[in-house]
This record gives structure tokens, C-alpha cells and sequence, in this order.
């Protein structure tokens, strides 16, 4: 878990992160507020892990991949 300073973590409320430390922190922070509202029991924790597999998976589809296409067409294929 990254650490990040008490003004920093502030500004993640107001602002975008602005690192992969600092987007790690707020997402941290987004399921700790999950967990504590809905308890920690085997179902809270199977929720977290769904949705952040979900949202990885969708970025994944989403993002990732089409960025992908774009270089392989600008670049070559490896295989």
C-alpha cells in the first residue's frame, strides 16, 4: 500500500490521482468505506474482489485491448 501524505490524500477527494501510488490510495480508501458499511464477512469481501475483477476486466475490454490493436497495426504483430 502506498503512503501517502495527509495533504495529498485530501486532494485525492478533490482531484484525479495523479500516480499509480496515489490511484492505488484512493481505491484502497473507496473499498475500506465498502467494507466498513457493509461489514467484514465472507460476502463483503467476495463483493470487493468481484468488482475489482469486473472493473479490471472491463478496462481490460475497454481500454487496454483496442490500445493494443492501434500498435500492433502501427508496429507489427509479434506472432
Amino acid at each position: 500500500m502506498p503512503y501517502i501524505d495527509q495533504k495529498g490524500r485530501q486532494r485525492l477527494w478533490e482531484d484525479v490521482p495523479q500516480n499509480a501510488g496515489e490511484l492505488n490510495y484512493a481505491i484502497t480508501q473507496i473499498i475500506d468505506q465498502y467494507r466498513y458499511t457493509k461489514g467484514f464477512d465472507y460476502q463483503a469481501v467476495n463483493d470487493v474482489i468481484g468488482a475489482l475483477e469486473g472493473a479490471k476486466l472491463e478496462f481490460y475490454r475497454r481500454v487496454a485491448a483496442p490500445y493494443e490493436d492501434t500498435k500492433i497495426q502501427e508496429n507489427g504483430d509479434v506472432y
